[in-house]
């Protein structure tokens, strides 16, 4: 994703009202937001949830979007607060759990690892976007998603070997991007 391609898609959103140009920035987003909702969550569905969310205030606000200066960023701090939001309501619920509210009081970091940890993870959220689409793909399923280099080959038609090479490969250009 392109700065001059999101911009692109906001101008058309804000000044035609364009709900394919939203649909666009949608499809281009919503991967990457979602990795960002889930990492504060640890929930699929609070996740999906607070994406949605997100994209409903941003097409609310499309006519203010043009003034920002860095989407990327809003809308990582947008989905960002929203998680934040959203845990402290579920966790106000009188439904959880005993465990779940053990599990978050147990939880003793301090404001700066937090932070630290929150840069790092913007940090890698970027690099990653940044991946060609195969490696990012074959990325996310082994690293995040658990499968198998089999599954991996199977799911995308590639070779096992292909499947390899494109992990190694984005594997380097993560750390190349992290490290700089």
């Amino acid at each position: 994703m392109t700065e001059q391609e999101v911009r692109r898609y906001l101008r058309k959103m804000s000044e035609q009202d364009s709900q394919s140009a939203f649909r666009e920035f949608y499809d281009m987003t919503y991967d990457r937001l979602f990795r960002i909702a889930y990492y504060y969550t640890h929930h699929e569905e609070w996740s999906q949830e607070i994406v949605l969310d997100v994209f409903m205030k941003l097409w609310e606000h499309r006519k203010q979007l043009l003034d920002v200066t860095n989407i990327e960023d809003y809308c990582f701090i947008l989905v960002k607060n929203a998680s934040l939001n959203y845990i402290e309501k579920e966790e106000r619920r009188p439904t959880l759990s005993v465990e779940v509210l053990q599990e978050s009081a147990d939880q003793n970091v301090s404001p700066e690892d937090t932070l630290i940890s929150e840069e790092l993870f913007a940090r890698y959220v970027k690099a990653l976007d940044r991946l060609p689409e195969r490696c990012r793909e074959v990325f996310i399923l082994i690293r995040e998603e658990k499968q198998t280099y089999a599954q991996v080959a199977e799911k995308l038609d590639i070779s096992t070997k292909t499947v390899d090479a494109q992990l190694q490969k984005a594997t380097s250009r993560l750390k190349e991007m992290l490290l700089k």
